[in-house]
């Protein structure tokens, strides 16, 4: 009917989050999300993985292009640079639970790069639509710690104006109106960063560093 509007034009997971999930109800019901355009040109939803009891939880940015092929967030090499980080850290992997503010894959095409799909960070509008499915999430699990794994995932669970450089490595509480309200979190570069560092060595040494904060704050 003219004039009638999609889902996705609403840009908020709001209406497909089930109420009284669990987190493999939560799963299931976010494959088929369209609160925003993004699932339009992606595989799947990538939705968090990990230990449902996780005394900590990590937040990075969004899939990548491994993660949206496999459905699994943070199984490309920047999952296990934070693996090998988080173990550094004193923090068991196996022992936390992950997710990405954004449930889909943001990517465009440059031409001369072929058929790659190239990141390309989500917008503020985009991290506000999905910011139910994190709510959700963080509501079920209860960590004591949330971890911010670089500029977007602070931006979602700090606010618009949180900065990594000047925040990374300290103790914050969760924005008012964000889906971590509340919650203390420490915030870190994402470690794909250390995979783009000339000095990668002095880069994984501040990522490491920053998750002993997180370590230390669970005692």
């Amino acid at each position: 009917m003219a004039g009638t509007k999609s889902p996705e034009d609403a840009y908020t997971a709001a209406p497909f989050v089930p109420e009284g999930a669990d987190l493999g109800a939560l799963r299931e019901a976010a494959a088929g999300c369209h609160g925003c355009p993004l699932y339009r040109d992606t595989t799947q939803t990538v939705f968090g993985a990990g230990d449902p009891d996780a005394r900590v939880v990590l937040v990075g940015e969004q899939p990548g292009d491994q993660e949206d092929r496999q459905g699994k967030p943070f199984v490309g090499p920047a999952g296990r640079v934070l693996d090998r980080a988080l173990d550094e850290a004193g923090i068991d992997p196996d022992e936390t639970y992950i997710t990405n503010a954004v449930k889909h894959f943001k990517f465009t095409h440059v031409p001369e790069r072929g058929k790659r799909r190239i990141h390309k960070a989500p917008s503020l509008r985009e991290l506000s639509a999905c910011g139910p499915w994190l709510e959700a999430e963080l509501e079920l699990i209860e960590p004591e710690v949330v971890v911010a794994l670089g500029a977007t995932a602070g931006k979602a669970l700090l606010g618009s104006s949180f900065r990594v450089t000047k925040q990374r490595g300290t103790r914050l509480e969760g924005a008012p109106s964000g889906p971590a309200r509340g919650a203390l979190i420490v915030p870190t570069i994402h470690p794909s960063a250390v995979l783009r560092a000339d000095d990668r060595e002095a880069v994984y040494g501040g990522l490491v560093a920053d998750l002993r904060v997180a370590a230390e704050a669970l005692g």
